[in-house]
């Protein structure tokens, strides 16, 4: 009889494993856990079954809310952060095995593909025909799974890199965009500029994308509206949620909710 992989292990590398796909549970305490920045050859799919993790890769910060995956293409740095008593599981999955996208994405998890996931990890007998069909009809759904939006953009512009860094420090900095232009020696105009031209977004828009993300992950993880919205430097917990049913189309409560219902479809771009 196997015993089921748990992450972290010790003289293991997941590169070495002969196999088109392996699951791996990961069980986090009653504190926060970080995986440093790392890369491999096997693609990666974080998935959450509870808790709230976040992703970050060279281009953005990636948000997996429960039922929700990441996927991490072949060979790209990343590392992991997640929220206590977090359930994840990881996929490491051989490159060209399945027709999943080269870029980083959030990704919805059925409940068929969630069972998957967690049958592969936690299987204790060997039974190589039955692992081959579990992991053939995984590799099939997997590309299947509709794209979410929940991610930050982070450029490699050393100003906007700082900005970046030191809003993911301290989310509740309310400093102006002429505040941050000032510290990065630029006009506010040409930090405006900057910003949509690097990330796509508004100063504004780009900001409030950090404050969803650091807010379901903490919510998922246990935190109540109240401590998130004070965490995030709301003046009210009102305009708190009124800002998040604004971008997401409901309340906290309710969009957790739906997210856990439905599999992880509830997200709005």
């Amino acid at each position: 009889m196997r015993q089921p992989l748990r992450y972290p292990w010790v003289d293991f590398d997941v590169d070495d494993v002969q196999a088109p796909a392996i699951a791996v549970r990961v069980e986090v305490t009653e504190t926060r856990a970080e995986v440093a920045t790392h890369w491999h050859r096997k693609g990666q799919l974080v998935f959450a079954l509870g808790g709230g993790v976040t992703c970050r890769v060279p281009s953005g910060l990636w948000m997996v809310p429960p039922h929700c995956g990441v996927w991490i293409p072949s060979s790209m740095e990343h590392s992991n952060i997640a929220t206590a008593n977090a359930r994840i599981f990881f996929v490491y999955i051989e490159p060209g095995a399945a027709d999943l996208p080269d870029r980083c994405c959030t990704l919805s998890i059925s409940p068929l593909l969630r069972e998957l996931i967690v049958e592969l990890a936690d299987r204790v007998e060997e039974d190589e025909a039955r692992d081959v069909l579990l992991t053939t009809i995984l590799l099939s759904e997997l590309p299947r799974m509709p794209v979410q939006q929940l991610h930050l953009p982070i450029s490699a512009e050393p100003r906007l890199r700082r900005i970046a860094d030191a809003l993911a420090q301290d989310p509740a900095d309310r400093s102006t965009l002429a505040e941050w232009a000032s510290r990065v020696a630029l006009s506010e105009s040409s930090l405006a500029r900057l910003v949509v031209k690097e990330t796509g977004l508004s100063f504004g828009r780009w900001r409030q994308q950090l404050h969803l993300i650091v807010a379901i992950r903490e919510l998922a993880s246990g935190a109540s509206v109240q401590q998130v919205s004070g965490d995030l430097g709301y003046a009210s917990v009102t305009a708190f949620i009124t800002m998040f049913k604004k971008a997401l189309g409901k309340p906290p409560a309710k969009y957790l909710s739906s997210v856990a219902y439905n599999g992880g479809s509830a997200f709005v771009a």
